[in-house]
Protein backbone atom coordinates (compact mmCIF):
# COMPACT_ATOMS: atom_id res chain seq x y z
CA UNK A 1 0.00 0.00 0.00
CA UNK A 2 2.78 2.38 0.80
CA UNK A 3 4.24 1.72 -2.61
CA UNK A 4 1.20 2.68 -4.25
CA UNK A 5 0.99 5.83 -2.28
CA UNK A 6 4.90 7.00 -3.16
CA UNK A 7 4.91 6.85 -6.69
CA UNK A 8 2.23 9.62 -7.17
CA UNK A 9 4.01 11.60 -4.16
CA UNK A 10 7.31 11.26 -5.93
CA UNK A 11 5.38 12.20 -9.25
CA UNK A 12 4.04 15.30 -7.81
CA UNK A 13 7.60 16.26 -6.02
CA UNK A 14 8.83 15.72 -9.54
CA UNK A 15 6.69 18.12 -11.15
CA UNK A 16 6.52 20.38 -9.21
CA UNK A 17 10.03 21.49 -8.61
CA UNK A 18 11.33 21.26 -12.22
CA UNK A 19 9.65 24.72 -13.44
CA UNK A 20 11.34 25.85 -10.29
CA UNK A 21 14.91 24.39 -11.72
CA UNK A 22 14.06 25.46 -15.28
CA UNK A 23 13.70 29.61 -14.38
CA UNK A 24 16.26 31.77 -15.55
CA UNK A 25 16.54 34.14 -12.90
CA UNK A 26 17.83 37.45 -13.43
CA UNK A 27 21.22 38.82 -12.89
CA UNK A 28 21.54 41.40 -10.29
CA UNK A 29 23.54 43.61 -12.70
CA UNK A 30 20.35 43.65 -14.82
CA UNK A 31 17.69 44.63 -12.50
CA UNK A 32 20.22 47.24 -10.68
CA UNK A 33 20.35 48.72 -14.74
CA UNK A 34 16.59 48.17 -14.87
CA UNK A 35 16.12 50.31 -11.36
CA UNK A 36 18.56 52.67 -12.53
CA UNK A 37 17.08 53.21 -15.49
CA UNK A 38 13.64 53.58 -14.09
CA UNK A 39 14.49 55.88 -10.96
CA UNK A 40 16.48 58.50 -13.93
CA UNK A 41 13.18 57.92 -16.19
CA UNK A 42 10.90 59.19 -12.98
CA UNK A 43 13.10 62.19 -11.99
CA UNK A 44 13.59 63.24 -15.86
CA UNK A 45 9.72 62.78 -16.35
CA UNK A 46 9.13 65.11 -12.69
CA UNK A 47 11.52 67.64 -14.29
CA UNK A 48 10.15 67.83 -17.50
CA UNK A 49 6.83 67.49 -16.73
CA UNK A 50 5.80 71.18 -17.51
CA UNK A 51 6.98 70.84 -21.38
CA UNK A 52 3.75 68.73 -21.86
CA UNK A 53 1.97 72.17 -21.76
CA UNK A 54 3.12 73.66 -25.26
CA UNK A 55 3.71 69.74 -26.51
CA UNK A 56 0.20 69.09 -26.16
CA UNK A 57 -0.96 72.63 -27.10
CA UNK A 58 1.11 72.37 -30.40
CA UNK A 59 -0.32 68.57 -31.28
CA UNK A 60 -3.53 69.55 -30.47
CA UNK A 61 -3.70 72.61 -33.19
CA UNK A 62 -1.96 70.35 -35.91
CA UNK A 63 -4.28 67.34 -34.95
CA UNK A 64 -7.67 69.59 -34.56
CA UNK A 65 -7.41 72.81 -36.14
CA UNK A 66 -9.02 75.83 -34.78
CA UNK A 67 -10.36 73.67 -32.09
CA UNK A 68 -7.37 72.32 -30.83
CA UNK A 69 -6.31 76.02 -29.32
CA UNK A 70 -9.05 75.89 -26.44
CA UNK A 71 -8.60 71.82 -25.74
CA UNK A 72 -4.99 71.84 -26.43
CA UNK A 73 -3.90 73.61 -23.21
CA UNK A 74 -6.53 71.58 -21.20
CA UNK A 75 -5.35 69.06 -21.97
CA UNK A 76 -1.32 70.32 -21.66
CA UNK A 77 -2.00 70.73 -18.06
CA UNK A 78 -3.71 67.35 -17.55
CA UNK A 79 -0.89 65.89 -19.09
CA UNK A 80 1.65 68.09 -16.99
CA UNK A 81 -0.09 67.02 -13.97
CA UNK A 82 -0.06 63.36 -14.96
CA UNK A 83 3.59 62.78 -16.28
CA UNK A 84 4.58 64.73 -12.80
CA UNK A 85 2.60 62.34 -10.61
CA UNK A 86 3.98 59.45 -12.49
CA UNK A 87 7.41 60.67 -12.63
CA UNK A 88 7.36 61.28 -8.42
CA UNK A 89 5.88 57.52 -8.37
CA UNK A 90 8.33 55.82 -10.77
CA UNK A 91 11.41 57.98 -8.35
CA UNK A 92 9.91 57.08 -5.26
CA UNK A 93 8.81 53.60 -6.18
CA UNK A 94 11.72 52.34 -8.47
CA UNK A 95 12.35 49.56 -6.26
CA UNK A 96 9.42 47.78 -7.15
CA UNK A 97 9.25 46.20 -10.40
CA UNK A 98 6.00 47.18 -11.54
CA UNK A 99 4.39 47.67 -14.00
CA UNK A 100 5.49 44.91 -15.79
CA UNK A 101 9.38 44.44 -15.19
CA UNK A 102 10.61 48.39 -14.78
CA UNK A 103 8.58 49.28 -17.58
CA UNK A 104 7.22 52.73 -18.26
CA UNK A 105 4.47 53.75 -16.62
CA UNK A 106 3.37 56.32 -19.29
CA UNK A 107 3.64 56.15 -23.16
CA UNK A 108 5.84 57.78 -24.51
CA UNK A 109 8.46 57.37 -21.78
CA UNK A 110 9.68 60.98 -22.08
CA UNK A 111 8.32 63.68 -22.83
CA UNK A 112 10.79 64.70 -25.74
CA UNK A 113 9.36 61.62 -27.74
CA UNK A 114 6.36 61.10 -29.35
CA UNK A 115 6.18 64.58 -31.27
CA UNK A 116 6.35 63.66 -34.88
CA UNK A 117 2.93 63.92 -36.79
CA UNK A 118 0.79 60.85 -37.26
CA UNK A 119 1.09 58.98 -40.64
CA UNK A 120 -1.98 58.45 -42.59
CA UNK A 121 -2.50 55.65 -43.98
CA UNK A 122 -5.59 56.11 -45.92
CA UNK A 123 -3.23 58.54 -48.95
CA UNK A 124 -1.02 55.60 -48.93
CA UNK A 125 -3.40 52.85 -49.68
CA UNK A 126 -5.64 55.14 -51.91
CA UNK A 127 -2.41 55.70 -54.25
CA UNK A 128 -1.64 51.97 -54.17
CA UNK A 129 -5.37 50.90 -55.03
CA UNK A 130 -5.33 53.68 -57.73
CA UNK A 131 -1.82 51.98 -59.17
CA UNK A 132 -2.90 48.65 -59.07
CA UNK A 133 -6.41 49.73 -61.15
CA UNK A 134 -4.24 51.20 -63.65
CA UNK A 135 -1.85 48.23 -63.90
CA UNK A 136 -4.70 46.25 -64.40
CA UNK A 137 -6.19 48.45 -67.44
CA UNK A 138 -3.17 47.90 -69.18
Amino acid sequence: MKSNLLLPALLLAVVLTVPVLVRADQQPEMIAEKMAVKFTRGLANTATCIVELPKQSMLTVRDMGGAGYLVGPAKGVIMTLYRGIIGMTEALFFLVPQPGYYDPMIEPSYVWEGWEPKRDMSAISSQNSTASSQQEAH
